[in-house]
């Protein structure tokens, strides 16, 4: 086990270059759509738009080298392009320049949602997956705490600070490329390439207590579909497909990444200082990394839906405060309260479960196709909807905005009670007959509680 714990820690470092890349553009926002004289639409969609865009297309494509280089030599890659990105990023001198360098970035970020989900899933124990990919969205808001940090202490330092906060994550970057030369390739891709050899060395490895031969044999008989012209729009996948769209489809409607991307605006909108702003995104932070772990603690206990239930309604009571307090022009600390609440709610629901569930729900020979589908989905939105919210902000106002965010929450509460399975402590290989093998919605949802 302890072997396989430190393969998923390097593994869901990813997710702490995704946090940290996510969210450090939020220091340098005001900066550099003053610097650069860009106007609102521009600022949105180029300079702060563009590393979004970067990872719809790592979803989209990030399939292809997951497959085909497979999980590990594509999680190197995402390092590669993390710190091309941060180094270019902090050299920039013109906005144009500056977006190139964040799609690359952007494109780490959606092919690891892709890679390193996948990788630790197939790796791990069914008692155990929920917690180890967790591990994944842990570093996630690990690195939006760490990039918060550090934007509040680089922000003091000149005109030049901007540079800095972008380019500091070239050395973090650096160091998971690195750590991710010595794992070893997933064994359930390497069957996939018929390397049956190398794939039963590494299923000792983490199998330890485990029949070996029986557990390859049906890893097999779910891979001789692999040999198939099936894909994930086949009409048998139309209820693992469903789900993977509506999770990352009310994920991102909770306006959770809009949140994150402008949180320092946000709270400057509600009345507070600058300072003052940045310093309660660090608090963000801090509720952000503790309601995940407490998530990831709860995870293989309670199960994934109970905790989306548990999230569903934090989020219709916080975007509903919050929506008020715009409306009401309450001010003062009932702000950052409120949003406190709306990312706890987030973190120990929608945060913790998605990739989880996400690379729970296909089977073996599509799950990288099936992680694609559902993470491309997650970014269209998350490029979409931060993208507009500097317009929206200046034209409806936010109060309206948090108000729609909550209704939608009211949708995916509904969704949670009737439609989601609970997926906890089943194999990957169960999961996958399971959830393909009835187009009857109902019938499948009763046989996954």
């Amino acid at each position: 086990m302890k072997k396989i714990l430190i393969w998923s820690i390097t593994a869901a470092l990813a997710g702490f270059l995704f946090g940290f890349d996510t969210v450090v553009i939020s220091g340098a926002d005001k900066t550099l759509q003053s610097l650069w004289d860009s106007s609102d639409t521009f600022h949105g969609l180029v300079v702060i738009g563009m590393a979004l865009w970067g990872t719809v297309v790592g979803a989209l494509f990030g399939s292809i080298p997951t497959n085909r280089l497979g999980r590990k030599k594509t999680l190197i890659w995402i390092g590669v392009f993390y710190t091309i990105s941060a180094i270019g990023s902090a050299f920039s001198n013109d906005p144009i320049t500056f977006a190139f360098f964040r799609f690359l970035g952007g494109l780490g970020v959606g092919a690891s949602t892709i890679a390193a989900p996948a990788y630790i899933s197939e790796i791990a124990p069914p008692k155990d997956r929920g917690k180890l990919v967790g591990l994944y969205q842990f570093n996630i808001v690990f690195g939006i705490l760490i990039a918060f940090v550090s934007n509040l202490l680089l922000s003091g330092i000149g005109d030049g600070a901007w540079r800095w906060m972008l380019g500091v994550e070239a050395i973090p970057a650096i160091i998971y490329t690195l750590f991710t030369l010595n794992i070893p390739k997933s064994p359930r891709w390497l069957i996939t390439k018929l390397k049956t050899a190398e794939a039963k060395t590494v299923l000792k490895h983490i199998n330890a207590n485990q029949d070996i031969e029986k557990l390859m044999l049906d890893i097999n008989l779910e891979n001789k579909k692999a040999f198939s012209d099936e894909n994930i729009f086949n009409r048998k996948f139309r209820f693992p497909l469903l789900l993977a769209f509506l999770i990352a489809f009310f994920n991102q409607l909770s306006g959770i990444n809009a949140f994150l991307y402008y949180a320092p605006r946000i709270l400057t909108e509600a009345g507070l200082g600058e300072e003052s702003a940045l310093l309660n995104s660090i608090g963000v932070g801090v509720t952000n990394m503790i309601f995940t772990l407490l998530g990831i603690y709860l995870i293989d206990r309670l199960g994934r839906k109970q905790l989306m239930y548990m999230g569903s309604v934090g989020y219709i009571v916080s975007l509903t405060l919050v929506s008020m307090a715009f409306f009401l022009n309450w001010s003062g600390i009932v702000m950052p309260i409120f949003l406190f609440l709306f990312i706890a709610s987030h973190a120990i629901g929608q945060g913790t479960v998605i990739w989880v569930f996400i690379s729970e729900i296909f089977p073996n020979h599509l799950r990288s196709s099936g992680q694609s589908f559902g993470s491309s989905v997650h970014w269209v939105l998350a490029a979409i909807i931060p993208s507009l919210i500097p317009v929206l902000f200046s034209t409806i106002g936010p109060e309206v905005v948090f108000t729609f965010f909550a209704f939608m929450m009211v949708l995916q509460l509904l969704f949670v009670i009737y439609i989601m399975p609970e997926t906890k402590g089943k194999s990957l290989e169960e999961l996958g007959n399971t959830l393909s093998k009835s187009t009857n919605l109902v019938k499948v949802v009763e046989q996954s509680k």
